[in-house]
């Protein structure tokens, strides 16, 4: 049985200061940018711009994303929040090269699966360009759009991002599509959905699993070098 996900939040990585988190959540409900911009360059101080990615702006849209699921957020205000989100992120990260620095052995795709933000795409994928990994950036895409990317492009890691649990659940046809037209594709999961249920990545037919950018570094790193 899965844990109540109304009941659960996402793992707190922001050190121990609630009352940011709570502010910078406020910010993006209420739409302010300004205070949003603000709180995320006082979390900036001492930090790199994945740190602050991740240690506020990815744990407090993930909260907003639960309190949809508990029927207190509007779903407009999940996708507002997540532009918000977008923007902010945006403005930190240096525009990687379309190649996305020095290729390695294997094809790597990274795509956020029929889901309203891309928020976790670009923290990870900024995250594998600037360690040296030339990833080709699918964009928000459904299940049939990127298995037939995925054959074309004849990639081998495939990382896939969700923020909501119908989004997550569909992995399981997006690999069950890849092995009809026989793709040999690895499924790389991240996202709320699979750090709130240990089994989910396994029960969706996933290969991998990842926390954080990090987690997908390593991960990457791994499965490249099984594939040279």
């Amino acid at each position: 049985m899965r844990p109540d996900r109304k009941g659960a939040g996402p793992e707190d990585v922001s050190s121990g200061d609630p009352d940011l988190l709570h502010r910078f959540k406020r910010a993006l409900l209420t739409l302010d940018k300004h205070e949003a911009r603000r709180l995320a360059d006082e979390t900036r101080s001492g930090r790199g711009a994945i740190g602050v990615a991740e240690a506020l702006v990815a744990p407090a849209l993930e909260h907003i994303g639960q309190a949809w699921e508990a029927g207190t957020v509007a779903l407009s205000q999940v996708y507002m929040c997540g532009r918000l989100c977008e923007e902010l992120v945006n403005a930190m990260f240096p525009e990687a090269a379309a190649d996305g620095g020095r290729a390695r052995a294997a094809p790597l795709a990274i795509a956020t699966l029929d889901d309203y933000h891309m928020l976790g795409k670009r923290i990870v994928l900024a995250a594998l360009r600037a360690s040296g990994f030339a990833v080709r950036d699918y964009g928000r895409v459904t299940v049939e759009e990127v298995a037939a990317r995925a054959r074309a492009d004849e990639v081998e890691v495939l990382l896939l991002s969700t923020l909501m649990l119908p989004a997550a659940l569909r992995v399981k046809e997006l690999r069950a599509l890849l092995a009809r037209q026989g793709s040999r594709a690895r499924l790389v999961v991240g996202g709320a959905p699979f750090r709130l249920d240990p089994h989910l990545a396994r029960e969706v037919g996933a290969d991998e699993f990842g926390r954080n950018s990090a987690d997908a570094i390593a991960i990457v790193r791994r499965l490249t070098r099984r594939s040279a």
